[in-house]
């Protein structure tokens, strides 16, 4: 397997809330030979600030990020959200070979396994429960990362080929397997009850399959629906998909 410089970028959130995903995703790309660094100097991606609207104001957080990550041959991140953002949002940007590299060389984690790694399972993963699977739409429909069921194509999904692979796991079929949590970043926030009433569908089509957890590669569809079970007092738990795949007990 080639070994590549990687530089590892942890969204906002998942540095403040949800660090153990961070982790699990080091761990995997270390087990898989890579040469991982963290830029300690890194932030927000821009995400927030360009979705809400304020495009010339995050244009500093663009800039930043290009300049933290120009050095690496990857730019591998545990949400796919944040990676289309680069992907798709830096062309605001001068275009030069440095932020042509970074938007062509930004990949969420499965992705990466799949895409550039040509790797089919992560070895000495382990996850002896019934999950169900979350796709979520910046990666199903904005990085390809699956075939979307409204389009006739070839059936596929990196996350779930690699969760396929895991050691003991049981992974639930949804009656609809890759409808939206409702979540959409700032569109939770500006229309939380219709948000909120799509995370509830999403939350019960899980529940009715009698998943113990909830994974994906997106940690803010997981959050999403995270606070409605809560709320609902249901048993089921969420995990990102890297800390499943991780294989490590201490990043559960």
């Amino acid at each position: 397997m080639e070994k590549y410089r990687i530089g590892l970028f942890i969204p906002c959130y998942i540095d403040l809330f949800y660090p153990k995903a961070g982790v699990a995703t080091l761990r995997i790309l270390e087990k898989l030979g890579q040469n991982v660094a963290y830029p300690q100097r890194q932030t927000c991606c821009g995400q927030p600030l360009a979705n809400g609207g304020a495009e010339r104001e995050a244009e500093a957080c663009h800039k930043h990020f290009v300049k933290c990550f120009s050095g690496f041959d990857y730019i591998v991140t545990p949400s796919g959200s944040c990676c289309y953002h680069v992907k798709h949002n830096y062309d605001r940007l001068e275009k030069t070979e440095t932020t042509d590299k970074i938007r062509n060389n930004i990949y969420e984690l499965c992705d990466f396994i799949k895409g550039v790694l040509r790797v089919d399972c992560i070895p000495g993963a382990s996850f002896p429960h019934r999950v169900g699977v979350h796709k979520s739409c910046h990666g199903l429909r904005g990085l390809r990362s699956g075939s979307a069921s409204e389009l006739v194509e070839t059936r596929y999904s990196n996350l779930r080929s690699l969760l396929e692979k895991v050691e003991g796991i049981e992974i639930a079929d949804l009656d609809r397997e890759d409808e939206c949590c409702g979540f959409g970043g700032t569109f939770s926030i500006f229309e939380p009850e219709v948000s909120v009433r799509m995370g509830c569908d999403r939350v019960a089509d899980h529940a009715r399959q009698g998943v113990e957890f909830i994974t994906a590669c997106d940690m803010s569809c997981l959050m999403h629906m995270e606070g409605i079970i809560r709320r609902q007092r249901l048993g089921m738990k969420v995990i990102h998909a890297a800390q499943i795949l991780c294989g490590e007990k201490e990043v559960l």
